[in-house]
C-alpha cells in the first residue's frame, strides 16, 4: 500500500459518503452510467435485494488519504452465483467435486446489472487503480476465499487487471449505435429492402389499437409503478422462477433517479398492458427489464428495442445498451459488442484450468462475432 493511503472493508453503501462515491463515479466514467450512482447501491441494499439475506453482503472497498476517500471498488461477498450473468458454475462444481470450496467468493459488481461500466472508481489517479485489486485479493486469500470476479468491466480496466495477474474474459452483447440519424426513417434507410418492410411490418402491428408513452420525472407515480412491477414480476417468475428485485426497490429508486429513468408503457385505453424500465446515461439509452399483462406478436420488440432507438434518436443518445444476450436482437439493428470480466483465482490447480479454458472461450468468442456480423439487416457493403 502506497504511503499515507489506507484501505477499508465497508459492509453497506449507506456507511459511505453519496457525494465522496458521486464525485469517483463522475471522475471515472464519462457517460454518467446511473447504474454507478451511489442511490443506485443504496436502494438495492436498503430495499433488501442485495443483502447477506439474499447471498450478497457488502464488501466495498474505500481506499482513503489525509480524512479523503480517494479509492472506492464496490463488492460483495456471495454464497451464490445468481445474479451475475457471467456464468462460473461449471468452475464451482468442477473445484467443488475436486474437494474445494468455491464459495464464498466475492463479486466486484452492480448486483443484477449487466452493463458495462468501471469498478475502479479512482478518477484516474495514477496507482490507485492497482492499489484497489491488490486490496481485494488480499482480503481473499487472507480469509481464504476462493476468487474474486470483477465483471462488466470496460477494456481497459480489464487489460489493467490482466496486467496484475487476473484472468480475463470475454462474452457478447447487442449494441445499437446512433449514426447521426435525424428520424427511425433514416435509420431504416441503411436496411435492406426486406429487413426494411420486416421492420415497419412489425411496428405496425405490435402498436396496432395501443397507445405507447415515454413515462420520466414526475410520471412515475406508485400507480405506474404497481403497474411496472407487475409487468416485471410476470417475466422474472417465468425466466428466473423468482425476480431478483422487490416493490420497494422501485420505490426507493424512483424517490432518488426519477429523471434518470424511463418507462416504455403500451396502454390499451387507460390500461397499462405492457411496459420497459430504461435507465439513462449522458449518451447511453440502457434497456433493463420488460413486462406485459397478455401476448401481443411484436410488442416485445416495439418497446424494448425499436422505441429505445426512436428515444435516442429524439435525444440525440449514441448508443442503446438493450441487456444480456439475445440474437434475436441483431435483426433489430442491434450489433454484437464484447463484454469483459476478469477473475483473480486464488488455487494454483484451479486457475490453471480457468485459464486454459478462456484461452479457448475468447477464441470462439472472436469467431462467433465475426459470423454474427453476417445476419444484421444492413445493407451489405455501405
Amino acid at each position: 500500500m502506497a504511503e499515507g493511503l489506507t484501505a477499508e472493508v465497508v459492509d453497506a453503501t449507506a456507511k459511505i459518503d453519496a457525494a465522496a462515491w458521486n464525485r469517483l463515479a463522475a471522475a471515472t466514467d464519462s457517460h454518467a452510467n446511473p447504474f454507478l450512482d451511489h442511490a443506485f447501491f443504496l436502494a438495492l441494499e436498503a430495499s433488501g435485494c442485495a443483502t447477506r439475506r439474499t447471498g450478497w453482503t457488502p464488501r466495498h472497498i474505500v481506499l482513503g488519504r489525509g480524512g479523503q476517500i480517494v479509492g472506492l471498488l464496490p463488492m460483495y461477498e456471495k454464497a451464490h452465483s445468481q445474479g451475475e450473468y457471467v456464468f462460473d458454475h461449471g468452475w464451482a462444481n468442477a473445484f467443488e467435486q475436486a474437494g474445494g470450496r468455491y464459495y464464498p467468493k466475492l463479486q466486484c459488481a452492480v448486483p443484477f446489472t449487466p452493463v458495462t461500466g468501471p469498478k475502479l472508481l479512482t478518477g484516474g489517479e495514477p496507482g490507485l487503480d492497482e492499489a484497489l485489486l491488490a486490496t481485494a485479493a488480499r482480503y481473499a486469500d487472507e480469509r481464504g476465499i476462493s476468487s474474486v470476479h470483477a465483471t462488466f468491466v470496460p477494456e481497459a480496466e480489464a487489460a489493467l487487471a490482466e496486467r496484475s495477474g487476473w484472468l480475463r474474459r470475454t462474452d457478447t452483447q447487442y449494441h445499437w449505435h446512433n449514426h447521426g440519424f435525424g428520424s427511425f426513417d433514416a435509420y431504416l434507410d441503411t436496411m435492406s429492402s426486406r429487413h426494411r418492410k420486416v421492420t415497419r411490418r412489425e411496428r405496425r402491428d405490435a402498436v396496432e389499437g395501443l397507445d405507447i408513452r415515454w413515462l420520466t420525472g414526475s410520471d412515475l407515480t406508485e400507480a405506474v409503478w404497481d403497474a411496472f412491477f407487475a409487468f416485471y414480476e410476470d417475466t422474472g417468475s417465468r425466466k428466473w422462477g423468482r425476480p431478483y428485485l422487490n416493490r420497494k426497490f422501485f420505490s426507493l429508486l424512483s424517490a432518488a433517479m426519477a429523471d434518470r429513468i424511463v418507462l416504455m408503457f403500451a396502454y390499451d385505453g387507460t390500461t397499462p398492458v405492457a411496459g420497459t424500465l430504461s435507465m439513462l446515461g449522458k449518451d447511453t439509452l440502457y434497456g433493463r427489464y420488460w413486462g406485459a399483462t397478455g401476448n401481443v406478436p411484436f410488442l416485445h420488440f416495439e418497446l424494448c428495442y425499436y422505441q429505445a432507438i426512436d428515444y435516442a434518436i429524439e435525444h440525440r443518445l449514441t448508443t442503446v445498451e438493450a441487456g444480456a444476450q439475445g440474437e434475436h436482437k441483431l435483426a433489430r439493428g442491434y450489433e454484437p459488442a464484447t463484454t469483459h470480466s476478469v477473475h483473480w483465482i486464488g488455487h494454483a490447480g484451479l486457475r490453471e484450468a480457468i485459464a486454459r479454458f478462456l484461452r479457448q472461450e475468447r477464441a470462439a468468442v472472436t469467431r462467433e462475432q465475426d459470423a454474427l456480423g453476417a445476419y444484421t439487416p444492413f445493407k451489405k457493403g455501405s
